[in-house]
């Protein structure tokens, strides 16, 4: 099998369609068909099933994608390593971020490292936590943005102290006057919670402080959660760079004992970066690290 075999498979499994998947890569689909073929053929066994809806991974295909994916990153930091040799910074560089860096963070990043390194371009794929770890552990982005609850296993470079606020409807009244609210007076509020999965450090620290995570209203996304928030039906917390996207009328507190997300870089190899991504994951850091040099 060749390159192209390898990166034919992956574009139809990340597209889950051979015209798709042709048109993106300038082939004609009997073409894509063929590859395809001739690699089960190779393999003896089916890495794709076939439907009128279009095409899914079998779970032999499941199982080798990562290591195709493997192959190409391999390939591309050889090249990237060769271009550096000749004085040049190209190649491309996939990262993984959940909503909040990728609508605060993300459009800035762009734009000022494109201009630093025009020939260098960025692929961005946001979703949950899981989403960042899973694109991370299977080689489908280079890095990716998590906080250090998240991450499990995956090394991470702490950089950036995300504050945990209190949100509460907008005239909602307190029953101390004092800038921060304490976790006893949260204590006697209903809260909206969002589910177990969806943020860690908002729930690690709901449980540390024995704070009542049931509720009425069991959400996915941030929105949804300051929306109901907004109507009157409970409180939450957020962290303070989810709520610089959020268009609903609410009110902020930061809470007593101070609690935050520590957000950080994800990578399975940290020490063995193609070229390209090190100078993105070094700009990143150097562009939004807020953590004094001593705790971090």
């Amino acid at each position: 099998m060749t390159l192209l075999t390898y990166q034919i498979f992956k574009t139809v499994a990340d597209m889950g369609s051979f015209h798709k998947a042709a048109d993106v890569l300038g082939l004609t689909p009997s073409a894509i068909s063929h590859s395809i073929a001739s690699m089960e053929n190779e393999l003896g066994v089916s890495v794709l099933t076939r439907s009128r809806a279009g095409v899914v991974l079998t779970s032999y295909g499941e199982h080798i994608l990562p290591y195709i994916n493997a192959v190409l990153n391999s390939d591309e930091s050889l090249q990237q390593a060769v271009a550096e040799f000749k004085g040049l910074k190209q190649g491309t560089v996939k990262v993984a971020c959940f909503s909040s860096v990728c609508t605060n963070w993300m459009p800035s990043i762009i734009h000022s490292f494109g201009e630093k390194y025009p020939a260098i371009k960025i692929e961005v794929f946001q979703g949950t936590y899981d989403d960042v770890t899973y694109w991370i552990k299977n080689g489908m982005a280079d890095f990716g943005f998590l906080s250090t609850s998240s991450a499990g296993d995956i090394p991470i470079v702490p950089f950036y102290k995300d504050p945990l606020l209190c949100i509460v409807p907008k005239g909602f009244r307190r029953q101390k006057n004092s800038p921060r609210i304490s976790v006893e007076e949260m204590a006697d509020l209903r809260f909206v919670v969002q589910r177990e999965s969806t943020d860690a450090d908002i729930q690690n620290f709901m449980k540390e402080n024995h704070l009542d995570m049931q509720s009425d209203y069991h959400v996915v996304d941030d929105l949804s959660t300051v929306a109901m928030v907004a109507s009157g039906f409970g409180i939450c917390l957020m962290p303070e760079l989810v709520m610089a996207d959020i268009p609903y009328s609410v009110e902020s507190y930061p809470i007593e004992p101070e609690a935050y997300r520590m957000i950080g870089l994800a990578a399975l190899n940290p020490g063995s970066m193609a070229p390209a991504v090190r100078t993105l994951y070094l700009h990143i850091l150097d562009k939004y690290h807020n953590i004094p040099i001593e705790e971090g």
